[in-house]
């Protein structure tokens, strides 16, 4: 009886200190003939099934050991026998090792049985408040013994997340087609059946007073570059901050500027992807809530590599490389060069281009720079719209702005049909930047070399690009130089940026920010 009140005195405690929360269980159970025990999960993180299961084996094994301690009792208390009872005693014994044995079998079984389920793991420690809630808000499932002061922790925790399906955002035409998922276990599988090496270290840190968010980070022990290892562990244990819950959070805390428009960590959600690059020396970040992967140092050019580079063939993998690497000055001063031209620099046209262009815009009631801003904001709306839509709508939302909005503009005379070519063109050559970050700059940056042109001309645009290139030579990424190999130059760098090379032509480790070993692309 006095267990029991005991027991229904510390239940009160427990849903007290969990706030009683609706999804918090905790109920007296029995484990064993005389022992009763608290058994306490929140049921929205666990499975009831696996949780039943666990019971019966626990009760299963309980009950083995018990037989065996029992047995072994008996026959350490019998007494000595006359000698003309030693046969008698040996049959006996003979016949109580044999029913050991069967429990002892019947013990390993039911250890098998536990043993069997891979997403329970049993262990017992010392029974601490504290440790309690922190193992029950990760998602276990916990058995106290108050008689022992002991508790049970089954982790068989059931956090829902999506099969490792491509990401939508990097697609590719040859090569693996799987992607992170939101649970690190099998993450981590993707990454290391791909990496059979104990090099592959994996450590942990908890962010978060509130949240307990767990990070990640990996790395290969004889590759790694230490100097950017070291301020990314730095960078970690200094975060202090009460709620974390987003990926955007930790970039803003791993980055060298986090006011840069240009992201200094390559985001992806491939794990092919992270495992190139941590072969190379970098260091990948993850967390336990979200798919998508950190990578450090990078430099401007690794935004514009994809796994399509290195698995179609060499000048077909060096041709789209350039093209892309081409798209970014497109994308930037295209309109730019336009509004220069129109408004300061016509005589660079030939001269039927040129008289055109003039009976075009002379119908247009405003400056250049508005009417490149009527289109350029019309096609971020779009594209927005687009993103935000369901996918049937969304391609619906993208023809029609394509082409009824389009068509529409121009026959009301707001927009002149160069400038729509112009436009269209800018908006194609910024969507093919494989980096959602990077493709998000390079829009933003076009805003800026617009203005610059319609003051100055062609000199406000080379006042912008000596300013870009000046912010992008300062700019680094865990403290190593965002622009190399350009600055500092690198001539082997520089033609590996350009050109794929063939894979049989280098026979060493692949690594970053090293002058002295060869990369093999």
């Amino acid at each position: 009886m006095t267990q029991t009140m005991e027991i229904k005195q510390e239940i009160k405690r427990l849903n007290k200190q969990f706030l009683h929360s609706s999804d918090f269980v905790a109920k007296e159970i029995k484990l064993g003939k005389e022992e009763n025990v608290i058994l306490c999960y929140y049921s929205s993180l666990v499975n009831k099934k696996d949780v039943e299961q666990s019971l019966i084996n626990l009760k299963q094994l309980n009950r083995s050991s018990s037989q065996a301690d029992q047995e072994k009792n008996q026959h350490t208390d019998k007494p000595k026998q006359s000698d003309t009872e030693d046969n008698e005693i040996d049959k006996d014994d003979a016949q109580n090792k044999e029913i050991s044995g069967t429990q002892i079998n019947n013990d390993y079984a039911a250890k098998k049985q536990l043993a069997k389920d891979e997403s329970v793991i049993i262990t017992t420690e010392k029974y601490d408040e504290q440790k309690l809630v922190d193992y029950v808000c990760n998602g276990e499932t916990l058995i106290i013994l108050l008689q022992s002061n002991q508790m049970i922790r089954l982790n068989n925790a059931e956090f829902a997340h999506k099969t490792p399906e491509e990401p939508e955002n990097e697609q590719i035409l040859r090569g693996s087609h799987e992607g992170f998922v939101e649970n690190f276990e099998v993450n981590m599988q993707l990454i290391r059946k791909r990496i059979k090496n104990n090099k592959l270290v994996v450590k942990q840190i908890t962010l978060g007073n509130e949240t307990k968010t767990t990070v990640y980070y990996m790395f290969v022990e004889n590759v790694v570059d230490n100097e950017a290892l070291k301020t990314v562990e730095n960078r970690l244990n200094a975060v202090d901050v009460d709620m974390f819950y987003s990926i955007g959070q930790l970039s803003d805390y791993l980055e060298d500027q986090v006011w840069s428009p240009f992201p200094q960590l390559l985001n992806t959600e491939r794990p092919d992807r992270v495992v190139a690059n941590i072969l190379e020396g970098k260091i990948a970040i993850m967390t336990d809530l979200s798919p998508n992967a950190l990578i450090g140092p990078v430099t401007f050019f690794s935004f514009y590599q994809t796994p399509d580079d290195f698995n179609a063939r060499v000048f077909v993998g060096t041709f789209y490389r350039l093209m892309r690497l081409f798209s970014v000055f497109s994308a930037i001063f295209l309109p730019a060069f336009y509004i220069a031209i129109v408004s300061f620099h016509f005589e660079i046209l030939p001269l039927e281009l040129a008289n055109k262009v003039k009976t075009d815009i002379n119908q247009i009631p405003y400056r250049p720079l508005i009417e490149a801003m009527i289109m350029e904001i019309t096609i971020e709306l779009i594209r927005e719209a687009s993103v935000r839509l369901p996918k049937s709508i969304g391609q619906t939302i993208g023809i029609v702005g394509g082409l009824v909005i389009g068509e529409s503009i121009v026959s009301a005379g707001l927009v002149s049909n160069l400038m729509v070519i112009v436009v269209a063109f800018t908006a194609i050559s910024s969507f093919v930047v494989p980096s959602v970050e990077l493709n998000t700059t390079i829009r933003m940056l076009r805003f800026p070399f617009m203005f610059l042109a319609s003051l100055f001309g062609f000199f406000g645009i080379v006042i912008g690009t000596f300013l870009l290139v000046v912010h992008l030579l300062n700019l680094s990424s865990l403290k190593h130089p965002y622009f190399s190999p350009i600055i500092p130059f690198d001539p082997v760098g520089v033609r590996k940026i350009f050109f794929r090379g063939p894979y049989y032509g280098a026979n060493r480790q692949a690594k970053d920010f090293s002058m002295k070993k060869e990369d093999k692309a």
